[in-house]
Parts: C-alpha cells; sequence; structure tokens
C-alpha cells in the first residue's frame, strides 16, 4: 500500500509540476529543479516555491505546514519545492538563507517569507495574491 501511495504522490507531483491542476488530498508539493522550475511558475496563477536544504532544521520544519497547506489550498495556490543544494536556480533569485519561500503570480515573483513561519502567517500573506 506504501508503495502505490508513494507512485501516485511521485505522479501528482510530476503533473503539478507540468502545471497540471492535481486535486489529490494526498498531493504534495510538486519538486521542482532547473528543468521544470520555470514552466511550474508560469503554468500555475499562483504558485509558492520553498527553497530548502535537507540538512536545515527550520525546513525540517516548514515541510509538514507546506504539506497541509497545499492539500487545504489545492485549487487556489500550488506549491513547489527546490532543493538549493541540487538546483541552481536559487542562485537565480539571490537565496541566501533557507527555509525561503517565494511567491509567484503569473510567473513574476511578487512576494516572500524568509525563515519559518506558521501556517497561519503563510496563509495569511497568500491571501493578499489572491
Amino acid at each position: 500500500m506504501d508503495e502505490t501511495r508513494k507512485i501516485n504522490e511521485k505522479m501528482a507531483s510530476e503533473m503539478i509540476a507540468r502545471g497540471a491542476t492535481v486535486e489529490l488530498k494526498t498531493a504534495k508539493s510538486a519538486h521542482l529543479d532547473d528543468a521544470n522550475f520555470g514552466q511550474f511558475v508560469k503554468n500555475n496563477g499562483l504558485a509558492v516555491v520553498d527553497f530548502y536544504a535537507e540538512w536545515c532544521g527550520p525546513c525540517k520544519m516548514l515541510a509538514p505546514v507546506i504539506d497541509e497547506l497545499a492539500k487545504e489550498l489545492a485549487g487556489k495556490v500550488s506549491f513547489g519545492k527546490v532543493n538549493v543544494d541540487e538546483c541552481g536556480v536559487a542562485s537565480d533569485f539571490s537565496i541566501m538563507g533557507v527555509p525561503t519561500m517565494m511567491i509567484f503570480k503569473n510567473g513574476k515573483a511578487v512576494d516572500q517569507i524568509v525563515g519559518y513561519a506558521p501556517k497561519e502567517a503563510i496563509k495569511a500573506k497568500l491571501s493578499r495574491h489572491y
């Protein structure tokens, strides 16, 4: 059963990265890289990209918050994740600290949150961009 769930989540993540609307309650953030980042932010009206690192404690605290928001805001906001140690796109946006969440609207960066933030604070910031 776990294997089927992993496959479904991977497929949903890939579809989201390509800009598809996925309304699965098990869907999580799309895993982004240099190849699919641009398409993801352009194809999703309102998108949040979490720039993180595996070794980062606050990033690990933020991960389940992002997953909850991805489920709650499905259809309104798309969520993606970029591992800064594996992807060069972070330097394009001068990401100097992790976690950094960048908010994109119609392909353009419109806002950001640097550091850990509680779920309600993230939702409040996102609500300004609906």
